[in-house]
């Protein structure tokens, strides 16, 4: 890989970190150049918490998934134990890649270059035609470092992984699990190639101050004026809003009928390695889920509850992820960088264990309003990049309602500041 030191020298990584202006966009090198995406694999993507796959693509002993974080291949895999484990996917014989398949499913982890095989744990059981001295014990697959939480995968390539991840983790589950997310299974899959940096999708996803004129199906039940302070939402929104503040007050007093956590926890200060937000709020419409009428996409509800009317338990974490927790469904996200103007976005539907596509419910409805909003995203995002390719571009201001592009700017500059000084 190549590190903060080993960078070429065309690229002035601490001049473009010291020269950033908060409350304005990056320069335009932090979006373009190869040296600025070589140093945030390391400063980011390597030192990080990355959220990866959620547990319910690995239900069985033996199902696995493969991510690409980068230069580094992860096997996430459930044990024969039955925990998720996470290893490196490179052979400890000659290196070469052990699975190549995106998921599936193993006995034993076989690498089919020489057929060394590995248990699900990374053990090493088999390596034809050693020397008497060689010792099986000291070459199992390199183990990553995972953390779940309310069945959300999540892992870390460094040697020693923020410690704060403990507070995300004890912080969201109270909203999470109500949704019995152990008790759910794909309903379906979809990845997006955007031609945009990383840094652009995720400061995309940071602001809805898009959604208004960018967003007709999202903004059927997801409320525009998000990210707006109550005393500055524009005359325009003010039906809308009104409609958020009725919403919200029903929601609340559903939440605590019920004993559910719906408080707003903003933990993005950029001096957290793990910084996240979590808040369950209102959906416009018929309140239940994310269709174009806001009744649920999904008849069987997820966990014990008794009233699909329950919002949004929504959670973004930096530097990759944001997830929605519905009554009916659970939406996640993941985003991968690919190279410095292509990233992947994966998204993927949970429904209950035992709901019955066709009766049910209908996967074009289920994924309707994001498959939507993600194409229009990656418009934006495509946009963007060319914009900010241009010689033209110049850093402009964020508006007040882009207040967490600004923390998820900052986050990521203090991760660069971070490097630079190890």
């Amino acid at each position: 890989m190549t590190t903060l030191t080993s960078a070429p020298e065309a690229t002035d990584l601490a001049g473009l970190v010291a020269r950033r202006v908060p409350g304005f966009s990056l320069d335009a090198a932090f979006y373009t150049s190869q040296d600025v995406f070589d140093a945030d694999l390391a400063a980011v993507w390597a030192r990080c918490w990355i959220f990866v796959a959620t547990e319910a693509e690995i239900r069985e002993p033996g199902d696995f998934v493969t991510v690409d974080i980068g230069p580094h291949s992860v096997i996430v895999v459930r044990d024969d134990d039955e925990e998720v484990s996470a290893l490196r996917n490179v052979c400890r014989h000659r290196g070469s890649r052990v699975l190549t398949e995106r998921s599936g499913s193993v006995g034993n982890i076989v690498c089919g270059y020489h057929r060394w095989t590995y248990a699900t744990d990374g053990t090493l059981l088999h390596a034809g035609d050693q020397a008497p001295t060689f010792d099986r014990s000291c070459f199992g697959l390199r183990r990553v470092h995972v953390r779940t939480v309310s069945g959300l995968i999540f892992v870390c390539l460094a040697d020693e992984p923020p410690a704060d991840v403990a507070e995300l983790t004890s912080t969201i589950a109270p909203y999470l699990d109500p949704h019995q997310p152990l008790r759910t299974k794909v309903a379906a899959q979809h990845d997006l190639v955007e031609h945009a940096n990383w840094k652009l999708v995720m400061e995309n996803n940071r602001e809805c101050y898009h959604c208004e004129g960018g967003h007709p199906e999202l903004t059927c039940t997801f409320f525009p004026t998000y990210g707006y302070d109550r005393d500055a939402v524009p005359a325009r929104l003010m039906p809308a809003h009104e409609r958020y503040l009725a919403a919200e007050a029903e929601l609340e007093a559903a939440c605590l009928e019920r004993g559910m956590a719906f408080a707003e926890v903003e933990a993005l200060e950029e001096e957290r390695v793990t910084a996240f937000r979590v808040q369950r709020e209102a959906l416009d419409g018929a309140g239940e889920s994310y269709t174009l009428d806001g009744s649920v996409a999904s008849r069987r509800l997820l966990g014990d509850f008794d009233t699909a009317r329950l919002g949004r338990a929504s959670v973004h974490t930096q530097p990759n992820a944001w997830f929605h927790f519905l009554s009916d469904h659970v939406v996640v996200f993941a985003v991968l960088p690919l190279a410095p103007d292509r990233t992947l976005v994966r998204t993927t539907w949970l429904v209950h264990e035992d709901a019955v596509e066709g009766e049910d419910y209908d996967l074009e409805r289920l994924t309707q309003v994001w498959d939507h909003t993600n194409e229009e995203d990656g418009e934006f995002c495509a946009r963007a990049q060319q914009g900010v390719g241009d010689p033209a571009y110049v850093p402009g201001p964020y508006s007040p309602s882009e207040r967490q592009v600004e923390s998820f700017a900052a986050w990521y500059v203090a991760r660069l500041r971070e490097e630079l000084a190890r």
